[in-house]
């Protein structure tokens, strides 16, 4: 694969976004996705955990803040469903296969499909320092300073405007964060909560970028993105994961994602 050009580099500070089309092979987008399958054909969660995934404000604090599966899911391979799949014990409606919103959050340490690709030489090379409602990904994965996240978005299948494709606000990266999803201190009736709010944003800032099976997304830790609603026929599945720049870095200990014992956060060079 060629080098990341110093053009694209400009082009990622001045947006906060960049994309990279056919940056995995058709092989390795399949390989990613049928190991998938067979993680959800054998997935086992107690009725109890069956959380729905939400990036809607309340929606979040209900959720995934009342829910020790999600605040712990950090150093774990784990399971949450789109809203309407289950019903009030935690009973599928529909097959279990298509009721999968997100498996996270440890996919890059346990899986070694997953390991593969997110240690891939190809991913260490680009150094540039449902719906999802709009947002920033460092008011969940907060540092000091800012601008030391980058996500990684991985299009496995084609992603197009009708299937849900990521939106952005060029430059938005640039005005700090609006939020932050924090642990609530011990005895609170949630295990998150928010300091601010999500600004409203204008529909008509946000630009679409379709990318075809195997494309990549650089995303800045700060930029505003989104997805719509998929209402299509067709699935849009994403591998996605964020690294940050550890040199001069502090992780806020108020994240709710924090290393463990049995996790420390790996190094992609390693």
């Amino acid at each position: 694969m060629a080098s990341i050009t110093q053009q694209q580099i400009q082009q990622f500070h001045k947006d906060g976004f960049l994309v990279l089309e056919q940056f995995f092979s058709a092989e390795e987008c399949d390989s990613m996705r049928s190991q998938m399958q067979r993680i959800v054909a054998e997935m086992e969660v107690p009725p109890h955990c069956r959380t729905a995934f939400s990036t809607r404000q309340e929606e979040q604090v209900q959720e995934q803040g009342s829910s020790d599966y999600f605040l712990t899911s950090g150093d774990k391979i784990r399971f949450f469903f789109e809203k309407g799949v289950l019903d009030e014990k935690g009973n599928f409606l529909i097959p279990k296969e298509k009721s999968v919103s997100k498996i996270g959050h440890a996919l890059h340490a346990y899986d070694p499909v997953f390991k593969q690709i997110t240690h891939s030489p190809k991913v260490q090379q680009p150094r540039i320092g449902g719906e999802v409602t709009p947002h920033q990904d460092a008011s969940f994965l907060h540092t000091e300073p800012l601008g030391r996240i980058l996500g990684f978005w991985i299009a496995l299948e084609d992603a197009t405007q009708e299937n849900g494709c990521l939106w952005f606000i060029p430059g938005s990266h640039t005005n700090g964060i609006a939020r932050r999803m924090v642990r609530a201190a011990s005895g609170a009736s949630t295990c998150v909560e928010f300091v601010g709010s999500e600004p409203a944003y204008d529909d008509k800032q946000f630009i679409p970028l379709p990318i075809s099976k195997g494309g990549l997304i650089l995303i800045h830790g700060e930029v505003v993105h989104k997805s719509e609603l998929n209402s299509s026929e067709s699935s849009r599945h994403v591998f996605t994961f964020h690294v940050m720049e550890a040199k001069g870095t502090t992780w806020s200990k108020e994240n709710w994602l924090q290393p463990t014992p049995e996790l420390p956060f790996p190094s992609l060079y390693t």
